[in-house]
């Protein structure tokens, strides 16, 4: 199969209504609540059964969200130009889709999850090693050779890679080292950075990349149709709520990671997702689009008197408040904790590196479950859940 590939150039602000005061009472049972609980619940309920109606959907890839991501149709094929979302000025990569494929190299627990929405690990042939594996079809795979380990970025294994003949390798600009040596062996390789979206939707709409490349552009359409219209219900209903309450409970994230409080950026991927659960995060005057380290007296002194805190982890146990005090004692004086409202993903028990990232429909809820828990009172949280 022949592939052209050419390395070129090309190609929120958050609402700040607040009250550190904030009760959960606001959660009130006026009728604007219990009708936005009505249809928030029904969507969240609904079987997944997306895949089976994937027949109906289009077959045209038409990009919204995704700011690295271009599709345009020409005589030659689907031309597909790949920029880094955070300065989408210059492109990383372009190429032609002129067929389908179906042998792909994973180089991510993210990429991995773009394949497991869509109900297509078959078509992935190799896989980096990845510590924490969650996917029973993937562990399948890897226990009967169907798909096999490459070992790690800077010590590939070049022979296994071959061996397994894959049409393209999905990389990230996250990692580094050994990527060369995967380009020198004919592969051709695509930079896959939804990582570094900051819209969540635009994050998941990297699926429709994996749609066309594997000749499942309907599939890709019609799963993500789906996780659009849970996530736009339930951010639009959230949003009325909290305008009938007039203000917004207030958000602190991370905590003290070796030198620093580790914080995500104000109009990052995960602030985005405060906003849209209708949080004020207390860090939204930040420009950052990614994480960052502070001191630990600044984002203290700030998140001390904050309703709710996010903060996650992996942790071979359960990881309680108790648990969190342990760490700090400071933690123990913070409001968010000693109300109960300290939101913590255990990622060493979900599945959080693979599939949040195309399921941010989810997070979005299990923050909503969590602030305004009148508006799903029968959904389970995925990800995120209350301490105890």
């Amino acid at each position: 199969m022949k592939h052209t590939i050419n390395t070129i150039c090309l190609l929120a602000a958050l609402s700040v209504t607040g009250s550190a005061a904030f009760m959960l009472s606001a959660c009130s049972n006026d009728r604007r609540s219990t009708s936005a609980s009505a249809t928030a619940d029904a969507l969240f309920m609904e079987s997944d059964s997306v895949l089976q109606h994937a027949d109906s959907a289009s077959d045209s890839v038409v990009i919204r969200y995704a700011r690295g991501l271009a599709v345009s149709y020409e005589a030659d094929g689907v031309h597909v130009s790949i920029c880094n979302p955070e300065s989408p000025a210059g492109i990383t990569e372009q190429f032609v889709v002129r067929q389908p494929s179906r042998r792909f190299i994973c180089t991510t627990a993210l990429q991995l999850g773009n394949f497991e929405v869509l109900g297509l690990e078959p078509c992935i042939v190799g896989m980096n090693s990845l510590r924490n594996l969650f996917s029973p079809r993937m562990k399948a795979q890897m226990a009967d050779g169907r798909t096999v380990g490459i070992g790690k970025e800077g010590n590939f294994d070049l022979e296994t890679v071959i061996a397994t003949r894959p049409d393209y390798i999905f990389v990230s600009a996250s990692k580094h080292g050994g990527f060369e040596a995967l380009r020198e062996c004919g592969i051709p390789l695509i930079p896959h950075h939804g990582y570094k979206e900051t819209d969540p939707l635009g994050q998941a709409e990297w699926i429709k990349l994996v749609g066309l490349l594997t000749g499942e552009v309907r599939r890709a359409n019609a799963v993500f149709a789906d996780i659009e219209r849970k996530y736009v219900t339930l951010r639009d209903e959230v949003e009325a709520h909290v305008a009938t309450l007039g203000q917004r409970p207030t958000i602190v994230s991370g905590r003290q990671l070796r030198d620093g409080w580790y914080v995500v950026g104000g109009r990052s991927y995960m602030a985005r997702l405060f906003r849209d659960a209708g949080a004020q995060y207390i860090m939204a005057d930040d420009d950052a689009t990614g994480g960052r380290s502070l001191e630990f007296e600044s984002v203290y002194a700030r998140g001390l008197h904050a309703d709710f805190w996010q903060t996650d982890g992996s942790y071979d146990g359960d990881f309680t408040l108790q648990t969190l005090a342990d760490e700090d004692p400071r933690y123990a004086t913070m409001d968010a904790y000693s109300k109960g409202h300290v939101l913590f993903c255990n990622l060493a028990r979900t599945p959080y590196r693979e599939l949040a990232g195309v399921q941010p429909h989810y997070v979005l809820a299990d923050f909503v479950k969590a602030i305004y828990p009148d508006l799903l009172p029968n959904y389970e949280p995925r990800y995120y859940h209350l301490l105890q």
